[in-house]
């Protein structure tokens, strides 16, 4: 399954409820593709994450990698940005 931004037009209380059907497809082992700003959600349910720069993979690597020790200049600064104002 393809998700693009499913949350990004949504108000609070509806996020929740995605953001849950999505973790309970997940949990059923289903195979997605997500396009998300939900940094924390697809840190926790993710099992592989691709940092795409201008429309190419720019790093690619399980949450922990990307999340908490990424190689590349700009995947670095978003996941530091991202810290800052989260």
């Amino acid at each position: 399954m393809l998700f693009d931004e499913p949350t990004s037009a949504l108000d609070p209380e509806r996020v929740g409820e995605v953001l849950k059907v999505i973790r309970d497809l997940a949990c059923e082992g289903r195979t997605m593709i997500l396009v998300t700003h939900e940094m924390a959600f697809a840190r926790d349910v993710s099992n592989k994450v691709l940092f795409l720069h201008q429309g190419r993979v720019e790093e690619s690597g399980t949450p922990l990698e990307i999340f908490d020790a990424p190689q590349s200049e700009r995947c670095r600064q978003f996941v530091n940005a991202h810290r800052q104002h989260h």
